[in-house]
Order: structure tokens, then C-alpha cells, then sequence
């Protein structure tokens, strides 16, 4: 299968979307700055898609930074690791951001401790068969960090009969207010590299193509400025529009082709990642390090100093806010990720993890909350839905709870990118309706 030039995006894109101001400016000249450890620290279990960890460990055991704390619980799944040298205080259910009480492991920090990882020697990943190299990713904890945090060796495991031609790296950070990734593709490009260069071969694929979008000038400049001489990795500056960084319309923007409905990437030969995932493959090759941190951004009009902060997982909400200042008086609202996709937190006491993006803090005037108003029938959100959906149907559907006849409208091909709410006269929550039938449907764990 060949696919078009990626360099002919100007002549391609993906239809519909939306363009909301990039409000980027408070973070995208700050540096990735260390977040000093904090007291205490929770690790849910099911902090990504797919079947909870298992805990391996018990109530006032110690533990050491980086050590396996829960093992998978099935083949989509992933192990988790301690975030700090310490004390296992408790395993019991928490308060997640979501409101929903889950499992996780409690643990106290050790006062006394440098929390340094011990020197490891960098794993050999060129040795590894393709089963062992799937086997290390799980192992260490590594999911999609773009913000649906699906186990990425799952991702890597490619059925008998397909073939990956084609590594896309996603750099396109459309999400208002972020900026962890731009500033990783600045500071941590070597690493990128590398990374994408594991991957690559790991996968047999042909060549890799980072995509940026054209507004983060600086990133796409330093990762031409340090391509690494005889590997197959190019830059290709992306439109800007929303959501431009989903991997389907990713795809179609770069190389053209549209993932059918139903179907995956890999049905058009290609692997799409995010810049923190890939990042963190090669800090675990390299260093031997699990994933037990990510760089987040703290942003938003009711933050007093934002940043973009390495935050070890299971810190905190509150403690990254009071970090960088606490929250102004005039905040309404805290949204763990962007503004499109992000979900407000309904604790500041849930933790940091490992899809967590960023944390934001927002006042009456950014929220843009107006009074609902019934539907017009204008069809602007059919108009703007970048998967061809009618997004006003299925929301009238949950509202008045017809769950079933969602599935007969393609509901589960909704990635919940929020264009449609985005883009209402009437202010009609629509997503978030959406999302409802979604979750009802999965609760009862019939296909969609």
C-alpha cells in the first residue's frame, strides 16, 4: 500500500473541526521544570484503559522508587511501579478525578530519602524478539500519554498478515492551553529520536514522520536542526485545527487516507504515537526506568504561576496547585487535560496519572458557561464533527435515555473531541451527553 507524500500537506487535511485560540502563551516558554516530592502519593489500578494491575505488594511493606508495586491483570493491562522510595500505608479505594472511587496503593514517601533511581545498564532492546520487546513495554508500565492512556504494547502488537510501513509520531498538541509536549520536542528531541527509532525497527516499518503543528515554530526548527544523520525520520508541519492531533485525522492530514469507520491505523499500515509515550520508551531502554512520571502543564486563568512540571504519578492535585502558587480567587473550576477534552476534577485530592496531560484552572469567563437554550436544528455540529457523526441526534438520544439506538448512529466512532459543544449557538452540552450514552453502554458491556 503506498501512501501519499506527507509533505504535500498543504494540499490535504481533514474536513470539518474547529479552530479555538491556541492560549498557549502562558507555557510555551517555560521550561520543564522538577516538581520537589511531596508526602504522600496514591497509584490507582486502573489508571489506563483495559483490566486493573494487580498489587503486589502489602500494607507497610517499603518500597523503593521504580519498583513494581502491581503486575498486569490481563494482556491489556499494565504494571505499575513506585513513584518514591517509602512505605506502603494503605490499598483501598480512592477518590479519583472523576468522582469514582477506585483501587489504589497509598504510599508515604521516606523523609530521608534522595529518591534517586539506582544506575541501571540500558536494556538491549536490538537483541529482543519482537514477543520480549512487547513484553518489556507492558512490563514497564508505558501507556499512550496523549491523554487516553491505552496500554502501548497492545498498540505495538500487530496481527499475523499485517504489516506497519509507516511510524507517525503524534507532535500536534491541538488542545488549547498545552504545551508538555512542544516543550519535550525542544528539550528532549535526542530522546524523541531515539525512541521513534526503537519503535521503528522494532515494527519494521519504513520510515518515521514526526508531525507538528505550524504553531510551534521553535519545536519544528529544533527537530530539523538535530535530525539524526541516517535515520529514516522526517518533520512535517501540520494546519492548525482542532482536532488535528487525533490519530485518525492525523493520518488523514499527513498521508491522505482516512481510517475507515471501525477499523485501526494499522489497517492502513501505520503506528501512531504520542510525543511523552515515545519519549518514555527510550527512557526506559536507556535508563531502565518505568513509568513513574510525566511532564504535565499547569495553565489557566486562575493559575498564579503556570508551568510545565515532571510530576511523579500518583501526586496529588492539590499538591502541584499550591507548587505553582495556588489557585486564584476567581477560579470556578479545576479540568484535568485541555479544555476540549479534559473533564473537571471533583477532588483536588486525586492523583496525577499516567494520562494526565495537564491540569487546569479555569474562572467563570473562561469556562464560556451560558444558559442552555433547546436545539435550533442548525446543524453546525454536524458541520464541524470530524468523523461525519450527527452529534445533536445521539445527544438527544441520551438525553432522554434511548442508549440502544446510539449504537445504530455510530456512537462508538465518537473520540469525544467536544467540536460539537464547542461549536452550539444553543449551549447544549453535547459531548458530555454523549460521553453518558457511551458509559452506559460500556457499563452493560454490550458492543456498540
Amino acid at each position: 500500500m503506498n501512501l501519499p507524500n506527507p509533505f504535500s500537506f498543504l494540499e490535504r487535511g481533514f474536513s470539518h473541526g474547529v479552530h479555538p485560540p491556541h492560549l498557549k502563551s502562558q507555557t510555551e516558554d517555560r521550561q520543564i521544570q522538577r516538581m520537589p516530592f511531596v508526602a504522600e502519593y496514591v497509584m490507582p489500578l486502573n489508571q489506563h484503559l483495559g483490566v486493573p494491575s494487580k498489587a503486589v505488594v502489602e500494607a507497610g511493606q517499603s518500597v523503593q522508587r521504580g519498583e513494581l508495586i502491581a503486575e498486569p491483570g490481563g494482556f491489556v493491562s499494565v504494571a505499575l511501579h513506585s513513584p518514591v522510595t517509602g512505605r506502603v500505608k494503605a490499598i483501598a479505594d480512592f477518590r479519583a478525578a472523576d468522582g469514582n472511587f477506585s483501587t489504589g496503593i497509598q504510599i508515604e514517601a521516606d523523609n530521608y530519602s534522595t529518591q534517586a533511581i539506582d544506575a541501571n545498564e540500558p536494556i538491549d532492546w536490538q537483541s529482543l524478539s519482537t514477543e520480549a520487546f512487547i513484553a518489556e513495554i507492558q512490563k514497564a508500565g508505558i501507556v499512550g500519554m496523549g491523554g487516553a492512556a491505552f496500554p502501548a504494547h497492545v498498540k505495538f502488537s500487530i496481527p499475523d498478515g499485517s504489516r506497519i510501513r509507516h511510524l507517525l509520531i503524534n507532535g500536534a498538541e491541538c488542545e488549547p492551553y498545552l504545551t508538555n509536549d512542544h516543550r519535550l520536542m525542544m528539550e528532549n528531541s535526542d530522546e524523541l529520536f531515539r525512541g521513534a527509532e526503537i519503535i521503528r525497527q522494532k515494527l519494521g516499518a519504513e520510515d518515521t514522520v514526526i508531525g507538528v503543528e505550524l504553531n510551534k515554530p521553535l519545536a519544528i526548527q529544533i527537530l530539523r536542526q538535530r535530525l539524526p544523520s541516517g535515520q529514516p525520520v522526517r518533520i512535517v508541519p501540520l494546519e492548525v485545527k482542532y482536532p488535528q492531533g487525533a490519530e485518525k485525522m492525523l493520518i488523514k492530514a499527513v498521508y491522505g487516507r482516512e481510517v475507515p469507520a471501525g477499523r485501526l491505523p494499522r489497517d492502513v499500515q501505520v503506528n501512531v504515537n504520542n510525543v511523552s509515550t515515545v519519549v518514555a520508551i527510550a527512557n526506559y531502554f536507556e535508563k531502565a526506568m518505568p513509568l513513574i512520571e510525566r511532564v504535565i502543564t499547569l495553565s489557566g486563568p486562575g493559575v498564579t504561576y503556570p508551568a510545565n512540571l515532571i510530576v511523579p504519578l500518583g501526586t496529588p492535585i492539590r499538591e502541584v496547585l499550591a507548587f505553582c502558587g495556588g489557585l486564584r480567587e476567581e477560579t470556578r473550576e479545576v479540568v484535568m487535560g485541555g479544555p476540549m477534552m479534559g473533564r473537571p476534577v471533583s477532588s483536588l485530592d486525586a492523583p496525577v496519572v499516567k494520562g494526565s496531560s495537564g491540569i487546569l484552572a479555569m474562572t467563570e469567563a473562561g469556562l464560556l458557561q451560558k444558559k442552555e437554550y433547546p436545539c435550533i436544528r442548525c446543524g453546525r455540529c454536524v458541520e464541524v464533527c470530524p468523523y461525519f457523526l450527527n452529534p445533536a441526534r445521539l445527544a438527544r438520544l441520551s438525553r432522554v435515555r434511548r442508549y440502544e439506538e446510539m449504537k445504530g448512529y455510530h456512537v462508538m466512532d465518537c473520540v469525544e473531541c467536544g467540536c460539537c459543544t464547542y461549536s452550539c449557538p444553543s449551549a447544549i452540552p453535547i459531548v458530555q451527553l454523549i460521553r453518558t450514552g457511551k458509559d452506559h453502554l460500556r457499563r452493560i458491556k454490550e458492543p456498540g
